[in-house]
């Protein structure tokens, strides 16, 4: 099994190279796709140094659209039989690979998400509305997928590459994560629903002075988004 890791980078030049050791650490087979979401920091220089490392697949955007946007581009250039996402911050843990696969390798599961909020993994003290917010847009999403996710707007996605195949995210920033939701809660493989586990994951969040970018503007587009790409897509 080959694994695509993409990774949405702006403005992450304090944590990429951290995290990309991590990720490089993991025992899988893999290919990492970076691309850059036009940084304006030393992200873009830090990249071209490393244009040519064999594992890497590097990719840029002239103009700032989103992480939306960002990934959409890494999945053009995916040749994994499975892709996972993985934010360019330190908030996730690539050590937990192996906890995000598993259900994927037993053949239980064709999709997985890493759930900040099941179980008793590690994860910060931290913003109490953030959580709150979350919750707030699971569950709605979930009343309209019929799913019983408990986070939906997690990082940590990974999907059999066949789940992606077929599947257009219009989605530029935040808006992906209850797209590609309600996508795959309508995806069917060889005629059956998408089989969706969700498995609990530590949680090192950050706050706005740490750099974190998601803010209530996101929210509110999320639940139109929630609405639109559930209803009238």
């Amino acid at each position: 099994m080959k694994l695509s890791v993409v990774i949405p980078i702006f403005n992450e030049e304090e944590t990429l190279l951290h995290i990309l050791e991590r990720v490089r650490a993991t025992p899988f087979e893999k290919e990492i796709i970076l691309v850059d979401d036009c940084s304006q920091d030393g992200t873009r220089a830090i990249l071209q140094e490393l244009e040519g490392d064999e594992d890497l697949s590097i990719h840029y955007h002239a103009v700032n659209q989103g992480k939306g946007a960002a990934l959409r581009t890494g999945f053009q250039h995916v040749t994994g039989d499975v892709v996972l996402i993985q934010d360019a911050d330190l908030e996730y843990d690539p050590g937990e690979y192996p906890i995000l696969l598993e259900p994927i390798t037993k053949g239980l599961a064709d999709v997985v998400y890493g759930s900040r909020f099941k179980g008793s993994r590690m994860s910060r003290v931290h913003l109490f509305w953030h959580q709150m917010a979350n919750n707030f847009l699971t569950l709605v999403s979930n009343m309209f997928t019929n799913l019983n996710l408990t986070d939906m707007e997690t990082c940590y996605k990974v999907f059999k590459t066949e789940v992606l195949e077929g599947i257009v995210t219009k989605s530029n920033r935040f808006g992906f994560e209850p797209e590609i939701t309600a996508k795959i809660a309508r995806k069917r493989l060889n005629g059956k629903r998408v089989r969706i586990y969700e498995v609990p994951i530590s949680y090192y969040g950050r706050d706005y002075a740490e750099g974190k970018k998601i803010g209530w503007k996101d929210g509110v587009a999320a639940l139109w988004h929630i609405v639109r790409y559930n209803v009238f897509s």
